[in-house]
């Protein structure tokens, strides 16, 4: 199994643990520390041996900080978290605030007092983040105080050893660009902006230039690396020679040089004392890097990771391979959604599905001959109330049973070597409510607007959000998450900069993948989400008009649950669109299904309405 379901929230231990850290704060002269959920290369997901704020609060999802003072301990979140929270820490140790409202750097602004010293690890912080950290101090006459330890590895005693996943090359018949013209390319951008060379510090980015896939962290595969590329060509990749075979070794010897991770600090030591001027991103790089270049003589120049738009715009082979993909694990969904289909109410657990459905996943896997190497996040299988908190991780303790009445919600993606998938699918269990029909199909308005949207050149992310909701709105209710995130190729299934949400102001370009998620959450009642994956792509031309536009293409073929849907909600286009998607589900899919009970489900299902 890829999903382990241990409970490994730990808030009985909080008290001990904050006091410990609060009895260090006078030798290390700070009157707080800020702990954020980030590792040293500042990725979603993180290896064991960095999971510091669960560690030390319990809190186990997948965005958060806490600043801890000697007075308070305050754990931000954000709105897919808060329920979440609530049951993982000490409510007499931690309070909750508001990640996004007012952000660690805010609520220092509003609450230290007069010269209050912060303490943070400058590994686990940008320098965007820095920024925002020592403004709201300086007007407080306080400081930021960069310690050189972390005091929590000193009080983690059993903390565990850092990863040393294997590394595999990804072929050019998935990436669809050799390596070697990735680091030419960089290489030739630094040159024409007069840069010495760029520090890429994401290990995705990484991953994507040379062509290599790896297995250090939770379901994304990327190595744990760093690479340094010159604009004379020369290429340095820090990474563990125990993760690479030799298979991999030779490979790489041909694109760069492998070096050891410790050989880092060294290396960017001397190019900064030659007076190099260096790229780095601000928004991705440790700010102990970018520190260490200013220390040694070196200029810091700030800008984007030049891998983050290539990587983001997918090319003809990895959206062909992403559409492959995306039917294989649409096979594998709707022989989970006919197995369960056929289940008695009050027999199947939150787990058992999750468990069925990884199985799906494997089974189809191995019939197709395209393996599937792991998931893409841990599956959010939730019924009942449990499908109201948004990022639900079901635990032996929380497990329940799937009954009569519910709407069960099962968010899940896979990892193939020729695409990452996101899918979710809110599915009614027996009879339910006429208000839990009208909420999802609500959410389906707000999903179809975008799958059928059509928007010019330079169009945010921003400015779609208001589609997905606007039906939503109008009864008086929304969703606390984004509409869309980016998709990686066989890589992060939370890719950036693109998103569909409030605050992205990325401009969404053809071959961006994207996530389609409209929802709606009533907590301790019900949760319902639907989600497929798009990517942008060139629209027909509009007879009439006068200018290009850009639209959406759909991955995911799946059915959606016909029962929830409120025909009188919906539009004429609307019914149009559904019927069609129905259909070319059903197109695409029956020829790969062997069984006769699953392609007698999938016929029934997509169906057309009747008008």
């Amino acid at each position: 199994m890829f999903q382990s379901f241990e409970v490994k929230s730990t808030p009985q231990f909080g008290r001990a643990r904050i006091e410990a850290l609060r009895a260090r704060f006078a030798e290390l002269g700070i009157d707080g520390f800020l702990v954020p959920r980030a590792d040293e290369y500042q990725g979603e997901y993180v290896p064991e041996s960095a999971e510091r704020l669960a560690w030390l609060t319990g809190f186990t999802g997948s965005a958060g900080q806490v600043l801890v003072t000697m007075a308070e301990a305050i754990v931000f979140v954000d709105g897919r978290y808060v329920t979440q929270l609530a049951e993982q820490v000490d409510p007499s140790v931690f309070k909750g605030g508001d990640l996004v409202g007012e952000p660690p750097h805010k609520w220092i602004g509003a609450h230290v007092r007069k010269g209050f010293r912060l303490g943070i690890d400058p590994w686990l912080h940008t320098g965007a983040e820095v920024r925002r950290l020592e403004k709201a101090l300086a007007e407080k006459d306080g400081a930021l105080v960069l310690l050189r330890e972390n005091p929590l590895d000193t009080l983690w005693t059993d903390r565990p050893a850092e990863p040393l996943g294997a590394v595999s090359i990804q072929s050019q018949s998935y990436s669809g660009v050799p390596a070697e013209e990735k680091i030419a390319r960089i290489a030739r951008e630094l040159g024409e902006k007069d840069l010495s060379a760029v520090l890429v510090t994401d290990p995705s980015s990484v991953a994507w230039i040379f062509n290599i896939r790896g297995s250090d962290v939770p379901h994304t595969p990327h190595p744990l690396a760093r690479a340094i590329i010159e604009a004379n060509g020369h290429a340095v990749l820090f990474l563990d020679e125990r993760k690479t075979g030799i298979e991999a070794e030779t490979y790489l010897a041909g694109l760069c040089t492998q070096v050891e991770p410790l050989e880092l600090s060294p290396r960017l030591q001397a190019l900064a004392a030659s007076g190099a001027r260096i790229l780095v991103d601000p928004d991705l790089a440790p700010f102990a890097l970018s520190e260490l270049i200013r220390d040694h003589g070196g200029t810091v120049v700030e800008g984007n990771d030049p891998a983050k738009i290539p990587r983001a715009v997918k090319n003809t082979v990895e959206l062909n391979g992403s559409a492959v993909a995306h039917v294989q694990d649409g096979v594998a969904v709707v022989e989970f959604l006919s197995w369960f289909d056929r289940q008695r109410p009050g027999t199947v657990t939150e787990i058992g599905a999750i468990q069925a459905l990884e199985e799906a996943r494997r089974r189809v896997g191995e019939r197709m001959q395209n393996p599937l190497k792991d998931i893409s996040f841990d599956t959010i299988s939730g019924t009942g109330e449990h499908a109201a908190i948004m990022h639900y991780r079901v635990t032996t303790e929380t497990d329940r049973t799937i009954d009569s009445g519910e709407l069960f919600l099962i968010d899940s993606g896979a990892q193939y070597v020729n695409g990452t998938t996101d899918i979710t699918r809110t599915v009614a269990v027996g009879p339910v409510s006429d208000e839990k029909k009208r909420f999802f199909t609500l959410a389906l308005k707000g999903m179809i607007a975008i799958s059928t949207a059509r928007f010019p050149k330079g169009t945010r992310g921003c400015d779609l959000d208001p589609l997905a909701r606007i039906a939503l709105w109008k009864a008086g209710a929304d969703f606390a998450h984004g509409t869309g995130h980016g998709v990686g190729s066989y890589l992060s299934v939370h890719e950036g900069p693109q998103r569909i949400a409030r605050l992205s102001t990325q401009e969404l370009l053809p071959g961006m993948i994207l996530s389609n998620e409209p929802g709606y959450y009533r907590p301790g009642v019900f949760g319902i989400r639907i989600e497929n994956l798009v990517y942008v792509r060139e629209a027909e031309p509009v007879e009439g008009g006068d200018m290009p536009m850009l639209g959406f293409e759909t991955l995911t073929y799946v059915p959606i649950d016909k029962y929830l849907v409120v025909t009188d909600l919906l539009t004429a286009e609307e019914l149009d669109w559904l019927d069609a998607y129905h259909r070319r589900t059903r197109e695409e899919l029956m020829p790969l299904i062997p069984d006769d009970e699953t392609r007698a489900w999938l016929e029934r299902v997509t169906e057309p309405f009747s008008r």
